[in-house]
């Protein structure tokens, strides 16, 4: 559904609506030709998204003091308007499939309360529970990041091949590509099995760090790859260096097992 400039009440159809329903503000005027350009674009994603947000055409000659208030300094400009305040926006004339794309985006997933549950089960370390559902979440919205990630991470021990799977999906994302190539890179050792491990002096040791992360034990697995690196840098083809950056990067550079074992690691080669 489209509300136009005749029956705009701002705070009704836009505010008070968007606690309820996510809605999509086309700030234009009639003498804009780009908003004229932008016009079918925007009213056919809005159609494609019908049931999940709804388009508000806000003409800024007659609503002068929204426009103002919201910041519009060049027009056509698009607000998504999510529990009564913008969360995106994007400024100029988008193709249809660019402005789809960017709303797919933006909008809130109607599964965050489940991801948002989930994280607090995990908390309370109900792991089980938690993995059922972040799976019934991507079973309903295979694209969500929240649950793809958080569910990578559950499953990086206990199923390094599907761990190593999500990890594809999402590293696309510049902001999660250090965490997936993480994951990659741990779940290709955790997957491994111990014969194919080299032979040599360190091999037990290594074994043992393996193991050591396996059960999620990273302070004895840093310390026993930190002491296998510090004799043989080389040894596993660089593993042990490898390893370490990717526990690193998967716990995160401010965890306190980070912290911890950071500065040793530095020293080591």
């Amino acid at each position: 559904m489209t509300e136009h400039d005749a029956t705009i009440d701002f705070s009704r159809d836009v505010l008070q609506k968007s606690s309820v329903l996510p809605v999509l503000v086309d700030f234009w005027a009639p003498w804009c030709a780009p908003c004229r350009m932008l016009a079918p674009a925007i009213e056919a994603v809005a159609r494609r998204f019908e049931g999940r947000v709804e388009l508000v055409k806000v003409n800024t000659e007659e609503h002068p003091d929204s426009a103002r208030q919201y910041g519009v300094q060049g027009i056509p400009n698009v607000k998504l308007f999510v529990q009564g305040r913008v969360v995106d926006e994007f400024t100029g004339v988008l193709p249809e499939q660019d402005i789809a794309a960017w709303l797919e985006k933006a909008l809130p997933s109607p599964y965050a309360d489940d991801v948002l549950h989930a994280a607090e089960l995990l908390q309370e370390g109900k792991s089980a529970r938690a993995l059922e559902l972040l799976e019934e979440v991507l079973l309903h919205e295979p694209g969500n990041q929240d649950a793809g990630v958080m569910l990578m991470k559950l499953k990086l021990f206990s199923d390094p091949a599907e761990a190593e799977r999500l990890a594809g999906m999402f590293e696309g994302n510049s902001e999660l590509f250090d965490l997936c190539g993480a994951v990659r890179t741990l779940a290709g050792v955790l997957g491994r099995s111990e014969p194919d491990v080299p032979d040599g002096t360190l091999r037990e040791i290594y074994i043992a760090a393996v193991n050591h992360l396996r059960n999620q034990e990273f302070d004895q697995a840093l310390d026993m790859f930190i002491a296998v690196l510090k004799e043989d840098r080389f040894y596993d083809d660089d593993g042990s260096r490898k390893n370490c950056i990717a526990m690193f990067r998967f716990l995160g550079e401010e965890h306190p097992v980070t912290l911890r074992h950071r500065r040793a690691f530095d020293r080591s080669f």
